[in-house]
């Protein structure tokens, strides 16, 4: 799975509308190995990035959980230590 792509579930406040397209827009990439779609492919990359946004945002808004909502700051100061920790 491509690394760019983050968790976006029980986030408090929840993940927003752009955050959901931009993890569409890596998942897509990764499937087509494209960065930029040639003119040929842009309405059928652009196509799947609605599909894959629309279905990622409906699971989303499907999953339940009793467990308390993250706090992104905290979460992302998680991410940076276990980056430096393994990249120095």
């Amino acid at each position: 799975m491509c690394r760019n792509i983050k968790t976006l579930f029980n986030f408090d406040p929840p993940a927003t509308d752009e955050e959901i397209r931009a993890a569409s827009i890596q998942f897509v990439r990764k499937l087509s190995g494209f960065t930029k779609p040639s003119q040929a492919n842009v309405a059928a990359f652009d196509r799947a990035v609605d599909d894959v946004a629309q279905v990622a945002r409906a699971l989303i808004d499907s999953l339940v959980t009793a467990a308390p909502g993250r706090d992104r700051e905290i979460e992302a100061t998680k991410a940076r230590t276990r980056s430096a920790q393994r990249f120095g």
